[in-house]
């Protein structure tokens, strides 16, 4: 498996490559309608195709597709267009082809980064519209765009705000919100909120990678308060070529929860993006590095948060992830 580095924003970029050689401008909406109706006849051998004698879509930087295979066993095709203005030979956005394993084809419109706030929520929804029924489709795609494109993550999906400074959801309480999976000694899934004193649930030893049981001796259930909740998306990237194997885990914890990545013991709220944190991967059964691919920082609502106190080991498996036990 290939290290990967990565570094973006959830279904939105700015377009920040370094291969950019044209100076962009804002696309308008009108111009983000229109390109919904621009095809391609042929991604296979059509890299520059004209509109209108008006724009142009050149294949990025000359790519060839990439093929992304999902947990489902999937494949899904992405092509990716530099959508140009011919006056001025201006980038106004990154067209997606995004063709699943049935022939059907999705488009979305990545603007520039310059675009109105209206095209950005337009793009938004979009690409929305597509996760209903494809699943994952903004998580590949996220994928996708963070190995070409450069992100504002935090910014943009916070409203440029930072949630550090909402002391009021933010206290010293190290635990989960209730819906979080827990690993059972079985095997089993069980929401965290029902684990009980005495259940068996799966520890992993960090060194050895060797999963054993221990004994729950106490569920902790924190009053109900509206807490701050570090949200992250990891993912574990096979690749060979442009075929990409891809799984993921998501995990959400109140930010102060020791997490052990391959830079130490860290808050989950001080891990970045591109660290390796150690998860199970249900296709293998071993547990291996996964890349956080996604952070964000939210108020969750109000709500009781609990944490598992166990007779033994460091670790437990929340959602497929291995945390540190408080």
């Amino acid at each position: 498996m290939r290290k990967l580095t990565l570094t973006l924003l959830l279904a939105g970029s700015i377009y920040l490559s370094q291969a950019q050689t044209v100076t962009p401008r804002p696309l308008t909406m009108a111009e983000y309608t229109k390109a919904q109706t621009f095809n391609i006849a042929d991604l296979d051998k059509d890299t520059y195709v004209k509109f209108e004698n008006t724009y142009v879509l050149d294949r990025y930087e000359g790519r060839k597709p990439y093929f992304i295979t999902g947990s489902d066993g999937l494949k899904k095709r992405i092509d990716l267009y530099k959508l140009i203005a011919k006056e001025g030979m201006q980038e106004i956005g990154t067209m997606v082809f995004y063709t699943n394993e049935k022939g059907k084809q999705y488009k979305a419109l990545v603007p520039d980064f310059t675009a109105d706030a209206k095209v950005w929520e337009q793009y938004f929804q979009d690409i929305d519209n597509i996760n209903k029924v494809e699943t994952n489709f903004i998580l590949k795609l996220s994928y996708i765009l963070s190995k070409e494109l450069s992100f504002q993550q935090y910014k943009l999906l916070n409203g440029g705000k930072d949630m550090k400074e909402e002391s009021a959801t933010y206290g010293n309480d190290i635990c989960f919100p209730g819906d979080e999976m827990v690993t059972m000694a079985s095997g089993a899934k069980k929401l965290l909120k029902d684990v009980k004193s005495g259940d068996k649930v799966i520890t992993v030893d960090p060194a050895t990678k060797i999963a054993s049981a221990v004994k729950v001796k106490e569920l902790t259930t924190h009053n109900a308060k509206n807490y701050a909740l570090t949200k992250l998306v990891l993912v574990s990237a096979q690749v060979k070529g442009q075929d990409i194997k891809l799984n993921s885990k998501v995990l959400q914890a109140t930010p102060n929860h020791p997490m052990l990545t391959k830079q130490g013991n860290q808050k989950i709220g001080e891990i970045a993006v591109g660290q390796d944190v150690l998860c199970l991967n249900e296709q293998t059964g071993k547990y291996e590095a996964y890349t956080v691919l996604l952070k964000n920082e939210h108020a969750g609502g109000t709500q009781k948060v609990y944490n598992i106190i166990a007779d033994g080991g460091s670790t437990i498996i929340m959602n497929g992830v291995m945390v540190m036990q408080k």
